[in-house]
């Protein structure tokens, strides 16, 4: 069942979403798809070079918020073996994808999508280069060790704890991809998994003042090598000092 590639879905508000992608292009440098769906309400975050791993979705109501798709040979296969792990399947569109939750109610997707080349990361004026290269599991203290089993099972990764603290693990092996799992055990004990998103910079300064330039305002700037932010829409993200993992490209 081990993915080939995952992607991130930024899901925003109706009244967040114009704001939001606008947001995000920017922050990525990547132009906007043509919009697809029986609304109009998906479109993909397309970069220069490389497979997307980025897509936006106008949501009906409700807050924003992010989800997973796991492109697989099969959705419904991978589903139905998913099954025995705790899964809740939402809705099966019929247009290869499966839509299900995680025991802690966490929305992901199995997909069919072919995606293989990591695209490289951009660089911005000032010469730093900095790229959105992994989603964080946001997870509560009292199912924090099932839900951190069932993305290991579910993904066919290993999980590899304590990342700097006994608050991460990470999921590990598999093709690479361009975007990692993290999970991190919460201090709230109860309440559903969310998830944000985090950048992986050469200069982390010099990419928050960029994000600042956008828009964002800087929540927290944290010792441990992170600075949370909450973007002009949608959920709050993270710049960290991990350096991309590929050589710069300078965006378009």
């Amino acid at each position: 069942m081990t993915p080939f590639w995952v992607s991130a879905f930024l899901d925003l508000a109706p009244d967040e979403h114009e704001r939001g992608v606008a947001f995000w292009q920017g922050v990525t440098g990547y132009r906007l798809s043509e919009p697809r769906g029986e609304h109009g309400e998906f479109a993909t975050l397309v970069p220069p070079e490389g497979d997307d791993f980025l897509r936006v979705q106008r949501l009906g109501g409700g807050p924003s918020r992010i989800h997973l798709d796991l492109h697989v040979a099969a959705a419904p296969a991978a589903a139905e073996r998913a099954d025995s792990l705790g899964v809740r399947v939402v809705q099966r569109p019929g247009a290869g994808y499966v839509v299900l939750e995680s025991p802690g109610g966490f929305t992901f997707c199995f997909v069919h999508h072919r995606s293989a080349e990591r695209p490289p990361p951009a660089t911005w004026p000032g010469g730093h280069s900095s790229q959105v290269d992994q989603v964080c599991l946001d997870i509560p203290s009292s199912i924090h060790e099932r839900e951190c089993e069932f993305w290991s099972e579910v993904t066919g990764l290993r999980r590899h704890d304590r990342i700097r603290s006994d608050e991460f693990s990470r999921l590990v092996g598999g093709e690479p991809m361009a975007v990692k799992l993290l999970m991190q055990r919460l201090d709230d004990p109860d309440g559903p998994v969310r998830a944000h998103l985090d950048l992986a910079t050469t200069d982390r300064a010099a990419e928050t003042a960029r994000h600042v330039g956008l828009g964002a305002r800087v929540l927290a700037d944290q010792d441990g090598g992170w600075t949370v932010l909450a973007g002009p829409a949608g959920p709050a993200y993270c710049i960290t000092d991990r350096a991309p993992d590929l050589a710069p490209v300078v965006p378009a």
